[in-house]
């Protein structure tokens, strides 16, 4: 059938993985560092991954594509949720808090966005640092300077394919969190992680304060 579906333009993509999360269908998914429609049956043709995209490489085309199959989204998006609603099945995803003897200053176990449970007792209260995995390697002294007294979610949206917005308002919504910091990297596919960390500060309804900080390549602090 002849109908309106997205057109996802690589060359114009930059990776960030903003329209994927924005996707609710799960139509788009990253490969090779690109968005791509993985499945037209998906797509139900309302566009609500092109404001997501910083850099406009999405745009609706009329053309030949399979109908839009909401039985099939629904069934998809059930297998996903069933699948999240288990996240002690493996004895190393067990939250806790941890009481430091060492200088690391992590304060909670699992530290994954994509596994951190979002009624976890040490989010009241918490002052949230929500970092991009890459900071931990780039600035040395991320421990004493960002990590002390915060609880330290990591994640990667180039890397992880899932929408980091929805965990983490549920995050916002369940707790009483204090504050929200973003620690990321200069680098273009690390706007996707500001990005779900501003969608859920606002779709949480809460008045959290919220700071963003970016990290070169090289180490400095580029406030």
């Amino acid at each position: 059938m002849i109908r309106k579906i997205i057109k996802i333009d690589k060359e114009k993509c930059n990776g960030c993985g903003a329209c994927a999360r924005a996707c609710h269908e799960g139509a788009i998914e990253m490969k090779d560092g690109k968005a791509a429609l993985i499945r037209e049956d998906y797509c139900d043709g309302l566009g609500d991954c092109l404001p997501e995209c910083p850099c406009g490489a999405i745009t609706f085309e009329e053309r030949e594509a399979a109908a839009y199959d909401e039985k099939a989204v629904l069934a998809a998006k059930q297998k996903k949720e069933e699948t999240q609603e288990r996240p002690f099945s493996c004895p190393g995803m067990q939250a806790r808090r941890i009481e430091q003897e060492t200088s690391s200053q992590l304060a909670q176990w699992p530290c994954q966005i994509k596994l951190a449970p979002v009624n976890a007792p040490y989010f009241n209260g918490a002052n949230l640092l929500i970092a991009a995995d890459c900071t931990a390697y780039a600035y040395a002294d991320i421990h004493n300077r960002f990590m002390r007294g915060k609880v330290t979610l990591i994640g990667c949206p180039k890397l992880d394919a899932v929408d980091y917005s929805e965990k983490l308002t549920q995050i916002l919504k369940n707790n009483e969190i204090a504050s929200v910091m973003i620690l990321r990297m200069e680098v273009p596919c690390c706007a996707g992680l500001e990005m779900a960390v501003k969608k859920a500060v606002l779709d949480s309804g809460k008045q959290i304060p919220w700071k963003s900080v970016t990290v070169s390549a090289d180490g400095r602090i580029l406030e």
